[in-house]
């Protein structure tokens, strides 16, 4: 799933564009919030989501990569 970029918090700095990847932010011009043109190609990394400075961008994990999350103190004897 796609991130979502919530339009009332973004300021349109574009640094989710720059940081991405995967390139799936499209900005026309500077201070016009970024679309997402290439949402199923999005690795789920979280990059955009830390660097965005206003938390205007939510990461959506897909339900077959949460049920993937291992604790990692079960792992230790």
């Amino acid at each position: 799933m796609p991130p979502y970029i919530d339009p009332q918090k973004c300021v349109g700095c574009g640094i989710c564009k720059s940081i991405c990847p995967m390139q799936i932010f499209y900005q026309k011009e500077v201070k016009q919030v970024p679309e997402i043109i290439y949402g199923e190609e999005c690795w789920h990394c979280n990059a955009c989501v830390l660097d965005c400075k206003t938390g205007a961008i939510t990461l959506r994990i897909p339900i077959n990569y949460m049920l993937l999350h291992t604790d990692v103190s079960t792992l230790h004897r």
